[in-house]
This record gives C-alpha cells, sequence and structure tokens, in this order.
C-alpha cells in the first residue's frame, strides 16, 4: 500500500489523457481504422475521378537590366526620354497585375466555357477540339449566361435551358437554328457559329458565359510568377488549367500584354515631348508667315534695296554680337515657352519635355527627374485609385518638385534676360555708327532679325520632333522569352496524390481523434492513476471478471481454493494488505461501503470473506442492508436473519447464522425479513450488542453496507466498526467525487479509510470502462453480481 501527496481539489478531480493510452486503445481498435480509412479514401478516390485532369505549363523571360537596354540610351542621349532600369520585383507585381490578367481574358475570351459529358466528370472544350462558338452578343462583360447546344447527325443545332443573367429565358423556333444566324429573345440575342475544327454531329455542349472579372480572377488565382534566382533577373510563370492549349495561349497571353503595357509606360514621356513640340510648331510657323509677308510688303511698297548690301561695313563689327543674341534670343524664348507650359492646368499629371534648349543642365535633370515620378505615380493610381495614400504622398512630391522646377525656370529667365541685355547695350554703339541709314533700311534690318530668330527656332523644334519619334521607334521590349510555353502532356499528377495522402492521413488520424475525445470527455475513474491523488490508504485493486461464455451458472463467488488466476491473486493482494491494517488477531470488525449503488461491494465483501475464509480465519458476513439484502441472496434469502434478531423476535445469534458446509470458518448472517424500519433497527442497542457478542467468535466481521451518500445507515453501522473499506468501481465512479470521498477520510467521518478499487482494466488493455448500471434504490434486487442460484453450500 502507499499514501500519495497531498493534492488540490482541481487536481483530484481532473486526470490528462495520454496520447500513449489513446494509441493503444485505439490500436485495439482496429475495425475503426480500417472503416475510417476506408471512407476517407474512397471518397478522396471519388473525387479524384470525378475532377477533371489538370495541366501544368511554364515559360521563363528575363527582365532586362540597364545594360542590355544601353544602345537606344546612348542613340538619343541628349533626348533623356527613355529609362531602362528595372526593378525585378516591381515586374513580378506588374505581370501579376488584375488588369492584365483581365486583358488576357478578354482577349482569348477565358469567360466562357464549352464542356461535354466524360465519363466521370465533364470535359473541357477548347482551340482545336472546340467545334463551335457561341456569341452573347449582347451580354456585357460583367454579365452572364449559360445555354445547351446539341448538333444531331444532320449538323443541325438545337438550343435548350437558355439563361441570361440567372433568368431562364424562352427559345424561339423551339431552339432549331441555323450555323451563323442570330438567335433572338426577349432577353438577347445570341449567334451560334461552327469553327471547323472536330466533328461536332452527335455532341452535346455545355456552354457557360461568367463575368469577365470572376474569369480574371479564376485564372489569376492559377497564375504564379516567381523568380528562378533570387537575385537574377530570370522569372518563371506557370499556369494550371483543365486545357494544356489554353495554359499555353494565357502564359503567352500575359507575356504580349505585359510588353504592351510597359511599351505603352515608356513611350509616355515621348508622347507628351511631341504634344509639345507640335503646339510650339504651329505657333511660330504661324509668327514666320507674318514676318515673311511683312518684309515682302515693306520693300514692295517703299523700293528698298538689300539692308545688307547698304550695311555690310557697319554689319561685320556686330556680327559676332548678333550671334550671342540670337543664340541667347533662342534659349530665352524656349525657357519662356517652359515656363508657361509648366504653369498651364493642361501639363498638371502630364510628363514635360526635356533637352528643349533651355540652356541649363540642372532644370533637364530637375525635369527628367520629375517625369520618371510622374510615370511612377501614374503607374500608382492606375492600379490603385487617385485617393490612395501613396498616390497622394507622389502629388505632393510632385508639386514639390513643379514648384523648384518653376523656381529654376524664373532664374534662368532672369539671367538670360541680363545677358541679353549685355548684348544689347554692346549692340547699341554699333547701331549708333549707322544711324545715318534712312529708317527703312532700319526698319528692315529689325525685321529681318526677326525673321532669323524665329526660323532658327523653327527648325531647333523639326530636329527634335525628328529625334522623339525616332526614339519612339527604337524603343524595344523590357523582356525576352527564353523558354516558351512548354509542359508535360500527362496530367499533373501532384494534386491527385496530394488529395490522396491527405485522405490516407486523415482516415489514420480520425480513430485517434475520435478515440481523444471520448477519453477526454469520459469523467470516470479509469484506473488506479485517477486515483492515485488521494491521501486515503489503498487496500488493492480487483480486475473486472466476466463469466466465461456459455457458463450455466450465474455464481459471482470468483475466489476458489488453489486457483491461481488473475482475480484470486487479486484477492490474495487484499487479504495480505488487510492483515498488515488490522491492529488485533481476533474481532476485526470491517465495513464495506461505497458512494454509488452498483459498485460491488457485496461481491468484494463476499469474495473477500472467502479468501479470508481459506485461509484459515473465522469470518462471518452480516448483511447490513436491510433494504436490498443483496448478500441474502447468496444464500438464497433465508426469512430470518439480522432484522428478525434486532425487533426481539429471535434472541440466539446462532439461529440466525448460517454458515458454508464446504469452506470452514465461513459464516453468514442475511437480512431475513426485510423491515418497513430498517434505520431505526440499526439504531437500536441490540446491533451493537451483537458486534460485541461475535467478536469473541471470529476473527473477521465483514459487515455489507448500503451506498453513504444514499441512506444514513452506514453512518449508524460506522459506531461499531473498526475499519471502512470504500469500494470505487472503475467506469462507475466520478472523478468529482473524488474530494469529497477526500473530505471524508480528511474529517474522520469514517473509522480508519481505506480503498478497494474494483473492475479495473484486465490485462493486456489500458481503459474503456463503460460500464452503466442503473440502480433503482428501495425493496428490490439491484446486484449485478448476485443470482437466484447459490454459489455457497451452506
Amino acid at each position: 500500500m502507499e499514501e500519495p501527496t497531498e493534492h488540490t481539489p482541481q487536481q483530484l478531480s481532473t486526470t490528462q489523457v495520454k496520447i500513449s493510452d489513446v494509441i493503444f486503445i485505439t490500436l485495439k481498435r482496429w475495425p475503426w481504422i480500417l472503416l475510417s480509412l476506408a471512407i476517407c479514401v474512397g471518397c478522396a478516390v471519388l473525387y479524384v475521378l470525378r475532377t477533371p485532369s489538370m495541366y501544368t505549363r511554364s515559360a521563363s523571360i528575363v527582365i532586362k537590366s540597364s545594360s542590355q537596354g544601353a544602345s537606344i540610351s546612348d542613340t538619343f542621349a541628349e533626348m533623356g526620354l527613355v529609362q531602362t532600369n528595372s526593378n525585378v520585383n516591381d515586374e513580378i507585381s506588374k505581370l501579376q497585375s488584375p488588369d492584365i490578367m483581365l486583358e488576357v481574358a478578354k482577349r482569348l475570351s477565358l469567360d466562357e466555357t464549352y464542356n461535354i459529358d466524360g465519363r466521370f466528370h465533364k470535359d473541357l472544350l477548347y482551340g482545336s477540339s472546340l467545334p463551335i462558338d457561341v456569341d452573347f452578343s449582347t451580354l456585357a462583360d460583367g454579365e452572364s449566361g449559360s445555354v445547351i447546344v446539341k448538333i444531331n447527325k444532320k449538323g443541325v443545332i438545337v438550343l435548350s435551358d437558355l439563361v441570361l443573367n440567372n433568368i431562364p429565358v424562352d427559345l424561339p423556333n423551339s431552339g432549331v437554328a441555323i450555323p451563323g444566324d442570330t438567335i433572338r429573345t426577349q432577353s438577347g440575342n445570341l449567334v451560334v457559329s461552327l469553327t471547323g475544327r472536330g466533328n461536332p454531329s452527335g455532341m452535346t455542349i455545355y456552354v457557360t458565359k461568367m463575368p469577365l472579372q470572376t474569369a480574371a480572377s479564376i485564372f489569376s488565382g492559377r497564375l504564379t510568377v516567381a523568380l528562378k534566382e533570387k537575385l537574377g533577373n530570370t522569372i518563371n510563370l506557370s499556369v494550371m488549367d483543365y486545357s494544356p492549349e489554353r495554359a499555353v495561349d494565357l502564359l503567352n497571353g500575359v507575356i504580349a500584354v505585359y510588353n504592351e503595357k510597359w511599351l505603352a509606360d515608356k513611350n509616355q514621356v515621348s508622347v507628351s515631348t511631341a504634344s509639345f513640340i507640335n503646339e510650339r510648331l504651329a505657333v511660330i510657323e504661324n509668327e514666320l508667315g507674318h514676318v515673311d509677308s511683312d518684309i515682302a510688303s515693306y520693300q514692295s511698297e517703299h523700293l528698298i534695296p538689300n539692308v545688307q548690301q547698304a550695311a555690310s561695313m557697319y554689319m561685320t563689327e556686330s556680327q559676332v554680337v548678333s550671334t550671342q543674341m540670337l543664340e541667347l534670343n533662342n534659349q530665352l524664348q524656349m525657357t519662356r515657352y517652359l515656363r508657361n507650359y509648366l504653369g498651364s492646368e493642361s501639363s498638371r499629371n502630364q510628363p514635360l519635355p526635356v533637352n528643349v534648349g533651355s540652356g541649363s543642365p540642372a532644370i533637364e535633370s530637375q525635369i527628367a527627374q520629375y517625369n520618371d515620378a510622374m510615370l511612377e505615380r501614374n503607374q500608382l493610381a492606375a492600379n490603385s485609385s487617385h485617393t490612395h495614400p501613396m498616390v497622394v504622398d507622389m502629388d505632393n512630391r510632385l508639386a514639390s518638385m513643379r514648384s523648384t522646377i518653376l523656381s529654376s525656370l524664373d532664374n534662368q529667365i532672369t539671367t538670360l534676360e541680363t545677358q541679353m541685355r549685355n548684348l544689347q547695350s554692346s549692340k547699341a554703339g554699333t547701331t549708333a555708327r549707322i544711324a545715318a541709314n534712312p529708317t527703312q533700311a532700319n526698319y528692315l534690318l529689325s525685321v529681318e532679325r526677326q525673321q532669323k530668330v524665329k526660323e532658327s527656332l523653327y527648325l531647333f523644334l523639326l530636329q527634335k520632333r525628328e529625334e522623339n519619334e525616332l526614339s519612339q521607334a527604337f524603343t524595344a521590349y523590357n523582356t525576352e522569352i527564353i523558354q516558351r510555353p512548354t509542359g508535360s502532356p500527362s496530367p499533373t499528377t501532384l494534386v491527385r496524390s496530394r488529395i490522396l495522402m491527405i485522405a490516407f492521413v486523415l482516415g489514420l488520424a480520425l480513430p485517434f481523434g475520435v478515440t481523444f475525445v471520448m477519453e477526454s470527455l469520459d469523467t470516470r475513474v479509469r484506473g488506479r492513476k485517477d486515483i492515485e491523488s488521494l491521501n486515503i490508504p489503498f487496500m488493492g485493486e480487483i480486475p473486472n471478471d466476466k463469466p466465461a461464455k456459455g457458463s450455466k451458472s450465474n455464481s459471482r463467488i470468483v475466489v476458489k481454493p488453489g486457483k491461481r488466476n488473475v482475480i484470486n491473486e487479486a484477492f490474495r493482494v487484499l487479504r495480505t494488505n488487510l492483515g498488515f491494517l488490522s491492529q488485533k488477531d481476533k474481532g476485526n470488525v470491517l465495513m464495506v461501503t461505497s458512494f454509488n449503488p452498483g459498485s460491488g461491494k457485496t461481491f468484494i465483501s463476499m469474495n473477500m470473506a472467502v479468501s479470508l475464509a481459506i485461509k484459515g480465519k473465522r469470518v462471518l458476513v452480516i448483511d447490513g442492508d436491510l433494504r436490498r439484502s443483496s448478500t441474502s441472496a447468496y444464500i438464497d434469502s433465508p426469512e430470518t436473519g439480522l432484522s428478525n434478531y434486532l425487533n426481539g423476535e429471535v434472541n440466539n445469534i446462532k439461529d440466525i447464522t448460517v454458515c458454508d458446509t464446504l469452506i470452514k470458518g465461513l459464516c453468514v448472517i442475511p437480512v431475513g425479513t426485510i423491515p418497513p424500519n430498517p434505520t431505526e433497527l440499526l439504531e437500536t442497542k441490540r446491533f451493537a450488542e451483537l458486534i460485541e457478542k461475535v467478536k469473541d467468535e471470529y476473527d473477521y466481521i465483514l459487515i455489507d453496507c448500503p451506498p453513504v451518500e444514499m441512506m444514513a445507515d452506514a453512518q449508524i453501522i460506522e459506531t461499531s466498526v473498526d475499519r471502512t473499506i470504500f469500494v470505487i468501481r472503475a467506469g462507475l465512479f466520478e472523478r468529482s467525487m473524488l474530494p469529497e470521498l477526500q473530505n471524508l477520510y480528511d474529517e474522520k467521518k469514517y473509522r480508519n479509510m481505506s480503498i478497494v478499487l474494483n473492475a479495473t482494466m484486465a490485462e493486456g488493455s489500458r481503459r474503456g470502462y463503460k460500464y452503466g448500471y442503473g440502480y433503482g434504490y428501495g425493496y428490490g434486487n439491484y446486484s449485478h453480481y448476485t443470482s437466484n442460484n447459490s454459489s455457497l453450500k451452506i
């Protein structure tokens, strides 16, 4: 015996389920595992068979680095219009953007699917296998529809089950249609035409049109874009689809649309520059025409000779100054034009023209940075919204840069104007020397100077326009395909294998999970470990004993002389421990009780008595349960017994004592007549006198008592005993009652309490005490262990 250490009430009432126990119990229930595996794997096989096969196609592209695109930039370096530096991670995000997949879905008509009945599932028709084309001409991109198309052997098309926007639609002419004709209905029109691919004769084709955005979302989920190497520029694209041909078209479409969008973004600066140059050319061309007309009219009217010949002697001196003024004037005019354009509302959210001849490298650099930021801002706005925090932040940044450029332009204009005034002052000295020339000559000279200025500016803008158009013509794609879409002709087995593996693991896990839940929800005492936290002395445990199959005997006396089975050994251990606990050699009075009816206290009492008698002890068993007379049933319930003695009908104890003729030293006092007032009889002094009288005749007196929670009988009997044995039945006693049992011991309500654990696990098992004996306390028989056939020959 052992006495455990103290534990809290919470520890007494809770026991943790061990994984090893769960595994052992589940393996004992191996048919559960087979059934679970059969169901899970069977469902998985059925799912795989009913799911169409998918194919994987992959492609690889390289994002060109700055060095790869340097030839174009070097050719047009002074224009500063093309930037070829790419961030690979940003390009991956662009390849996965919804806008690109939406455009691909629109080009390939991915919102329309065509299926035919297969053996286990519907098979997809696409491309070379698609014999018809259905055009839902009146449905918008965001609308849906479906129809069933049947083509008989004569090539006649019959339509049925037309649904447009989830509304069934009646078909004219019973659905019979001629290929290529428009079928008009009240809700919309559609056209069915033959593609010339495959033989549609006898086919039933299920046609479905989904919203374009829905289709784009579906195929975006199937597309995978990732870097081949962490620090490289190679990107792998792969897609899984029910049609290998459609998967190839989808990858090619994604790459093509990405290239087009990238090229459009890069040409945006060039387009903005071309627009600016064309506007300025139109203005200057108009002004130049007016100047030419003025010169011709003035010379014709006043018959003025050539001004250069008249003033050649003076012009030589001012030639250098005039050249400088011409160059400065060009720069000043272009700077003012740029300043006016930047200040207009039309330039908002548009790139600025670059290399327009302002004469300031710093300004050109600021404009290039502004254009880069503007492109980045427009791309963010296209992929999100104008109110997105990042777009708003970019707008603030662009406004600051715009303000800086305006300030720089103003400073440049001021500088050029100062230089121009200095040159004009120098020019004034030269002009004074020709003051004697006619007024007409001076006028013509001034007008011709304006003509040269505008002509020079006009030619300069023409040159820039040609350079800009060449830049657009020579802009190359940002990608290079190194592996075109390809893949295995066999379906992708990874998904099927994964489903079967998951089903197999689930089939194995479910029985263990169910066992774990069942064991966790079992709140009853299941074995020795559940009561180890009690501080009450433990006498022993009796294994669950079941009668052999086919046995006609209902005997529950399991202790036999000379037997060496498990239960006999258990009662021997119990007998030995009782010997250690007994404080005297003779007259040991023991009461056997329990919390729950059906715990087996009568079974323990009788078999422990037999075990003691076999050892040579004189043992008396008193049936103290005057309501149920469980022990009396072992000796066929005699009519005279304890109740007759207690009420005075019998005075001689020997008249109510029945001794076993086969087991020497074992006697029983039955209940006799079941009284209507058992508690009052036990409270009489005759019961205590009875105990005192038999102490000298017997070594052990065992009193089979009612459960302590049901009646007060056990508390009355307790005053006459030396030791109390509590029987706990595994699978019946709730662990929540353990703290109450501990309190009985701590408060010493029953003398010298000890515990016997009954019906524990059989050898080779762990748990599983699923007994649920009912109990109706009253004047009837409740014992599971007794029978009408006596096991004692008395």
